[in-house]
């Protein structure tokens, strides 16, 4: 029994103490604040400590935003080695965690990763709206508040090409305020768009006629912030 025991703490001294093949510093890369839409070119540092030169296939993110990547085709033994590529921030908003796939020629992988926090230009009241159990046809309004996140100005939005074709809205100038608990009431000071979202009927074409369930994403834009990507989200379950 004793010889186990110390077997297995010799084991586990081992393993705290391993080393990854692939060791990048930072071991996750800190972007910082970035704005809704822009894009970042991005560098990672790293080095190959696995005793043995590593040859990559290919290198990609687990997610969407990243492309164009450049990094060696083969890195030796006790070498360094950089790993670019642009990152796109477009549909993304708050902290944003990215992990960075090294694929080598042998079907072995190496991670690393990367993080930011996106500021979105607006907020919105309520993001997502159920349509509960939908009969094709059917018209539906929703009512939500957006505002700009530093409260100084009122949003310039309006509907997305994309969304004209099931959607419409009406807008209203107003001013809001939010108490304690984020309810959003009229009558305050912060300058606000009241935004009527309507539609006549939701189209169901292609992949959609395979679901139940319905996922439509409406879009907006801003001749203020062009690149920002502001969206609400409509759920629900076809009748």
């Amino acid at each position: 029994m004793k010889k186990t025991l110390t077997a297995f703490a010799f084991m586990a001294a081992t393993a705290a103490f391993a080393i990854e093949p692939v060791v990048f510093t930072p071991a996750v890369y800190q972007v910082g604040e970035v704005n809704q839409g822009d894009v970042k070119h991005i560098t990672l540092k790293g080095a190959n400590v696995s005793g043995k030169d590593i040859k990559l296939e290919t290198v990609m993110c687990q997610g969407t935003g990243c492309s164009n990547f450049k990094y060696p085709a083969v890195v030796a033994n006790k070498n360094g080695m950089t790993i670019e590529f642009d990152m796109d921030f477009s549909d993304k908003e708050g902290p944003v965690s990215s992990t960075v796939v090294l694929v080598g020629e042998d079907g072995k992988t190496y991670t690393t990763a990367f993080e930011s926090v996106v500021k979105a230009p607006f907020f919105f009241s309520d993001k997502m709206f159920d349509t509960g159990y939908y009969t094709p046809g059917e018209s539906r309004d929703w009512t939500f508040y957006v505002w700009e996140t530093d409260k100084k100005a009122r949003p310039d939005l309006t509907l997305a090409e994309e969304a004209i074709k099931d959607f419409s809205i009406k807008t209203k100038n107003v001013k809001v305020k939010v108490d304690q608990n984020g309810k959003v009431s009229e009558g305050g000071k912060i300058p606000a768009l009241k935004i009527t979202l309507k539609t006549k009927g939701l189209s169901r074409e292609g992949w959609e006629l395979k679901q139940q369930s319905i996922r439509k994403i409406v879009s907006f834009k801003s001749k203020k912030y062009p690149q920002a990507t502001p969206e609400v989200l409509i759920i629900g379950f076809w009748k």
